[in-house]
C-alpha cells in the first residue's frame, strides 16, 4: 500500500458527503458524529488510522463489517480490488449505497444483515475492517480471513475497548496486536455485548 497514496484519496473525499442536515457543518472536525439510529460515522484521524494498519492493496478482497455512512467503504473501494460490507440496519445501507453510486465505485457489493457473521458466501478475504466494538474477537470472522490476511477490529467491554490488529499467517495462526484504545457502538449480534454466552 502506498501512504502518500492514501492520504490523497483520503483527504480528497469530502466528510460532509456523508453525513445529514445539520451534521454536516461540523464535518471537518476531527471527532465522531451521528448518523442516525445510534450510530456513528468515526473521526477522521482514526478512519485513517485504521486504513494503514490494514493495509489494503490494490488486487484486495475486503470484507466491511458496518457500512454506516459509507465514507470508510469508500476508502477501502478506492484503495482495493473489491468491497464486500455488510449493514444491519436497511435504510443507513440504502443511503450509503446511494452515495457511493453517485460516486461512481463500481467494485462494492452490499448485504443488509448479521455483520458478526461475515460474508461467508465470499470467503475468503484478504482483508477485513470491522467499525463496532466486539465483545471477543468474533470465530466466523477468523475463519473467514485468509492466509497472509490482516483484520482491524475494536475488542473489549462497552466503555473502552482495544483496537486490534489480527493476523492470519500461512500456516492459520494468529498474531494479534493491541494498537490503541478506542470505544466504539456495539457490534450486535452473537459476539456484541449483550450476549452472555
Amino acid at each position: 500500500m502506498n501512504l502518500q497514496e492514501l492520504d490523497a484519496y483520503f483527504y480528497s473525499l469530502d466528510r460532509s458527503f456523508f453525513l445529514e442536515g445539520e451534521m454536516r457543518t461540523y464535518a471537518a472536525l476531527d471527532t465522531p458524529l451521528p448518523i442516525g439510529f445510534g450510530q456513528t460515522i468515526s473521526q477522521p484521524s482514526l478512519v485513517l488510522e485504521m486504513t494503514k494498519l490494514l493495509r489494503p492493496e490494490r488486487d484486495s478482497r475486503v470484507l466491511e463489517i458496518g457500512t454506516g455512512s459509507g465514507f470508510q467503504t469508500a476508502i477501502l473501494a478506492g484503495m482495493s480490488g473489491k468491497v464486500y460490507t455488510v449493514e444491519r440496519i436497511a435504510e443507513l445501507m440504502e443511503r450509503a449505497k446511494g452515495r457511493l453510486d453517485l460516486l461512481g465505485f463500481t467494485n462494492i457489493c452490499y448485504k443488509v444483515g448479521d455483520g458478526s457473521l461475515g460474508w461467508e458466501e465470499f470467503a475468503p478475504y484478504d482483508r477485513i475492517m470491522v467499525t463496532a466494538a466486539a465483545r471477543v474477537l468474533p470465530e466466523d470472522l477468523v475463519r473467514q480471513l485468509a492466509a497472509g490476511g490482516r483484520m482491524v477490529i475494536p475488542v473489549g467491554p462497552p466503555d473502552v475497548q482495544e483496537l486490534q490488529l489480527v493476523t492470519k499467517t500461512a500456516d492459520g495462526d494468529l498474531q494479534i496486536k493491541t494498537v490503541s484504545m478506542v470505544r466504539f457502538v456495539e457490534l450486535k449480534g452473537q459476539y456484541g455485548w449483550e450476549d452472555d454466552q
